[in-house]
């Protein structure tokens, strides 16, 4: 009875140190190479939540010129130098959309502006009318706000 009183009560102090973290990365970047280099750090992040016992709540909103990365067709939009850096960035997209505590939105606005049709989304990404209107709901839920600007 005492060993299963100690598994019981170390269990219980496992479960109190572990944390739960709710972040949402905001993307409105242009720069393509730093877009690349936000879109690695986001995983390795989650990596790093995870490694040490805690759990992750990932929200990732797009848009402004961020949006590039989400089409499939995206060699057609960007500047030849930045081809290699937002494909790099989308290969780093698909990784984190395959993640079940990971959520995608880009902005339907932001598409529009960035002549980018829906049906040229990749198809793991949600699209919201308004990524302001989500990135607010995330935050009163209490996510914490990183921008990539």
């Amino acid at each position: 009875m005492k060993k299963i009183f100690f598994l019981y009560f170390i269990l219980l102090v496992a479960l109190a140190q572990a944390r739960e973290y709710k972040v949402v990365f905001d993307c409105s970047s242009a720069d393509a190479h730093y877009i690349k280099t936000r879109m690695w750090l986001v995983g390795k992040t989650i990596d790093m939540i995870e490694d040490k016992g805690n759990s992750a709540k990932v929200a990732l909103t797009l848009h402004g010129s961020c949006v590039a990365m989400v089409s499939k067709d995206y060699d057609m939009i960007v500047p030849d130098e930045d081809v290699n850096d937002i494909q790099k960035a989308q290969e780093y997209l698909r990784g984190l959309s395959k993640r079940d505590n990971v959520s995608i939105t880009v902005c339907a606005m932001s598409l529009a502006s960035n002549a980018i049709e829906k049906s040229e989304v990749l198809p793991f990404i949600n699209i919201s009318p308004n990524s302001f209107l989500d990135t607010i709901k995330y935050q009163n839920n209490g996510y914490a706000i990183m921008t990539f600007k």
